[in-house]
């Protein structure tokens, strides 16, 4: 199976501190941890180590989420990295987690579909782009494509919506829709503390916008 994300890194040292219910401004710090630690673990650690650092993370997730009860950014970011280890596992076993990872993301758009700018929706249209369809998984591109449109209506310049919007628009054969996304995710401003990502995602843009080009 292609890696399923959606798709945004931690040191092998890097903990996170014993989780009690927090106030809203620790709970945001505990999602920076995890999305700094996703983005490293994602773009900067070797092939073979990532899958064991992915799922200490995932561990430390779900910690995340217990402590936090009715907030959207620790579920969107616990669904992010247990899709992003199901990518990893690759294979029908991967499958499993695919869900679990769908479901946090419904979850959290339930709670405030506008959080970290979409990202729920961003995230369900790459899993529905990317797991296959039935009768092995639940993928759907009309569904992908949906939950895309939603996102760029909150975001239209973020980088990770348009570069899955290009990847969806690639896979439907829709070559210059798929070049104009991916230029926008190009062009898409730079994130505050998000620099690996960012040059992470960028660079995979450029490899599928290279790709796109030789069917115009």
């Amino acid at each position: 199976m292609k890696r399923l994300i959606l798709a945004l890194g931690l040191t092998s040292a890097l903990t996170l501190a014993a989780v009690q219910p927090a106030r809203a401004d620790a709970v945001d710090d505990r999602v920076a941890v995890l999305q700094r630690s996703w983005d490293h673990i994602n773009y900067e650690v070797p092939q073979g180590t990532r899958l064991a650092e992915m799922a200490r993370l995932n561990i430390q997730a779900d910690a995340v989420v217990a402590a936090s009860p009715g907030r959207a950014e620790p579920l969107i970011w616990s669904a992010i990295i247990t899709a992003s280890e199901a990518g990893l596992r690759g294979g029908l076993g991967a499958l499993g987690l695919a869900r679990e990872a769908r479901t946090l993301l419904e979850r959290a758009e339930a709670i405030n579909p506008r959080a970290l700018n979409g990202a729920a929706l961003t995230s369900l249209g790459s899993l529905y782009a990317q797991v296959p369809g039935a009768p092995i998984g639940f993928g759907n591109r009309t569904r992908a494509r949906t939950y895309l449109q939603r996102a760029l209506t909150i975001a239209p310049n973020d980088v990770d919506t348009n570069y899955f919007m290009g990847d969806l628009l690639n896979r439907e054969h829709d070559y210059a829709g798929a070049a104009r996304a991916l230029e926008r995710a190009l062009a898409a401003p730079a994130r505050p503390g998000r620099a690996a990502a960012d040059r992470g995602r960028k660079a995979e843009a450029r490899t599928l916008l290279a790709q796109v080009r030789t069917h115009l």
